[in-house]
């Protein structure tokens, strides 16, 4: 199995550190917030990665940290806790948002059937032992004092931003974080955190009352979990130039200059219209956004497949529409062969799920291996072994084929959204506003329809 590794920047061949063993860890959510389907897409990434090492045997231990405090609103250790925010936004304590919002990502995980990963820890779980690191890195000489907290000294660490390639020397004060006078370095980070009075969130510590810095969180809970050096370490490329440097900086200075990761990896973003998704330009979707919309989490789950988790994916309306109709027209040509009694060449079937893992295996390059699948779905011999050799291969590909019934004739009505859309379109032609009724029709065909006028009105087929 071949993965690529951003620190090498080259594919490399999996080599566990430990025998079969295979120790994983994932930057998990910060619980503030309901995650999008931007974030949803690292999670799939981090799913498929998992089921991929499952299929060739080696024994997983997976590690998925829930941040429910210490994450800042900005990623350089400016502003205020995204957990505070949470909090004072809805009017909840900061314990509650947290529950809230950790169930609301598990639920959406469930209806992406995305692998959870063993083991899901809590940063306010691990209080105590990430004090306990950061005095350790202080009586290392890593760690510095300042009046608003505890700050990991770069310069004593000379391999700072090799995994993103950052040369310090060109950073200018303020250009990265906001300027702190007492910083030795303007890209010095917080190990720890003095909470002012009125901060909720707080613990005693050898320094007062305070709270942990975000990246102290990733590198405390990955050791207690999975030791000083693991295998993989899993996460968004937004992570790469400030959370996952500094979580390399801590943990190589508390291991004595020796590494904590073998291999890094990341998910690529994805966009929308071709740009950033941004609350502010209103194009920031939840898994139950896309549901009310009409768009299965099954659906959305077949989009992220048909991208490489290394190429960004754009997401619009009609890639997204298009992704409806082709993962319906997926599970249909799928169960067309179960139970089917055709004879098809065990060849071509073998050669079939030999290709399809050899694309999985090589850096999960998914979108080859469901074109494999599709192409053994289009076998004119309609034939139970196909469906079996297809239910293999969902192993990885995670859509339940194996759970798919379709849907019966009487349970076969028109949904809401599209008899709505009729109506409009039918107001359209009574009122001859031909440019709106056909501006509706090929809304309705984005969305796997096909509308014919007749005498006696309307008519509506399925693609």
């Amino acid at each position: 199995m071949k993965i690529y590794n951003t620190l090498s920047r080259q594919k490399e061949e999996l080599q566990p550190i430990q025998g079969n063993d295979v120790r994983m860890y994932s930057c998990g959510p910060t619980v503030y917030g309901f995650a999008h389907i931007g974030n949803m897409r690292t999670y799939i990434f981090m799913d498929l990665l998992r089921r991929a090492l499952k299929s060739n045997g080696y024994n997983l231990t997976g590690v998925m940290n829930i941040t429910d405090v210490g994450h800042l609103t900005s990623d350089g250790d400016a502003g205020e806790d995204k957990m505070e925010k949470g909090a004072r936004r809805e009017g909840k304590t900061p314990w509650e948002i947290a529950e809230f919002y950790t169930n609301a990502f598990m639920a959406d995980c469930g209806r992406l059937h995305i692998d959870m990963p063993e083991i899901t820890p809590k940063a306010t779980d691990n209080i105590q032992e990430m004090i306990d690191y950061v005095q350790e890195l202080v009586a290392l000489g890593y760690g510095y004092e300042t009046s608003d907290g505890i700050y990991f000294d770069i310069a004593k660490f000379p391999n700072y931003g090799k995994l993103s390639g950052i040369n310090l020397e060109d950073q200018k004060s303020g250009a990265r974080v906001e300027v702190n006078v007492e910083k030795r370095n303007p890209a010095d980070f917080a190990l720890w955190k003095k909470a002012p009075k009125e901060h909720i969130m707080q613990w005693p510590s050898p320094w007062g009352m305070g709270y942990p810095g975000w990246h102290i969180e990733c590198s405390v809970m990955s050791r207690k979990y999975l030791g000083e050096y693991f295998d993989i370490h899993t996460g968004g490329v937004d992570h790469i130039p400030i959370h996952h440097e500094n979580e390399i900086a801590q943990s190589e200075a508390i291991n004595g200059g020796n590494p904590a990761v073998k291999y890094w990896m990341h998910s690529e973003f994805m966009m929308v219209n071709n740009g950033k998704m941004s609350k502010s330009l209103g194009n920031v979707w939840t898994v139950t956004d896309l549901e009310k919309m009409g768009i299965p989490a099954m659906a959305f789950r077949y989009f992220c497949l048909n991208a490489h988790y290394r190429n960004k994916l754009n997401y619009t309306e009609e890639s997204i529409r298009a992704a409806v109709i082709s993962c319906g027209r997926f599970y249909e040509g799928a169960y067309a062969h179960k139970g089917k009694d055709g004879v098809v060449d065990a060849e071509v079937i073998n050669k079939a799920l030999a290709d399809f893992f050899e694309a999985v295996n090589d850096d999960l390059n998914v979108p080859k291996a469901l074109g494999i699948a599709w192409n053994l779905i289009k076998t004119d011999v309609k034939s139970d072994a196909v469906w079996q050799a297809l239910v293999k291969m969902d192993e990885i590909l995670g859509l339940d084929l194996a759970g798919y019934e379709p849907q019966k004739a009487e349970d076969d009505q028109i949904p809401a959204e599209v008899q709505e859309l009729l109506d409009q379109r039918a107001e359209a032609r009574k009122s001859k506003n031909w440019a709106l009724s056909d501006e509706i029709r090929n809304k309705l065909s984005d969305m796997g329809y096909v509308v014919k006028d007749s005498a006696e009105g309307q008519k509506l087929e399925k693609k």
